[in-house]
């Protein structure tokens, strides 16, 4: 799968990491976070609005955002047609967003995640499949409000 991945100046350190994960498991990663390692501060609606726009237009299938809560980046990222962005803090968060939402942009907090946790939720946004039924059909309906915003 080809995964994209940004972060801001707090989440820099978990990057790396994220990296090296998703390349040992088969993994192509975009790496699209240079500015948080040039500054010491950056601002995380560029990098969201980059990765969230990759993923909307399919250049890549799924994303990673990492900034200091995981909220900053999921609001933003929230902003594109047909973005399904969530902050996850547990496997069982991860898991329900891909199960339920069909997840395609995992957020994380670069200050509040061990990474005991992070390996565990990483690797169960990656390998949950999405359960159709019920659920898209609230997709479908969530895609339906995005296209009318848009005509609007």
């Amino acid at each position: 799968m080809r995964i994209a991945i940004g972060c801001d100046h707090r989440g820099k350190n978990l990057k790396p990491r994220i990296i090296e994960y998703l390349h040992n498991h088969g993994h192509i990663v975009e790496d699209c976070c240079t500015e948080a390692e040039e500054n010491t501060s950056c601002d995380y609606p560029d990098i969201a609005a980059n990765i969230a726009q990759k993923v909307s237009s399919g250049t890549v299938e799924r994303g990673v955002l990492i900034c200091g809560t995981g909220i900053g980046m999921q609001i933003t990222a929230n902003k594109f047609p047909g973005i399904r962005a969530a902050v996850c803090m547990d496997e069982l968060t991860a898991e329900i967003a891909r199960r339920h939402n069909n997840l395609n942009i995992l957020c994380l907090s670069g200050d509040m995640l061990g990474e005991r946790s992070l390996d565990g939720i990483i690797h169960t946004w990656l390998n949950t499949p999405f359960e159709n039924g019920r659920h898209q059909r609230r997709l479908d309906k969530i895609s339906e409000i995005e296209k009318n915003l848009r005509i609007r």
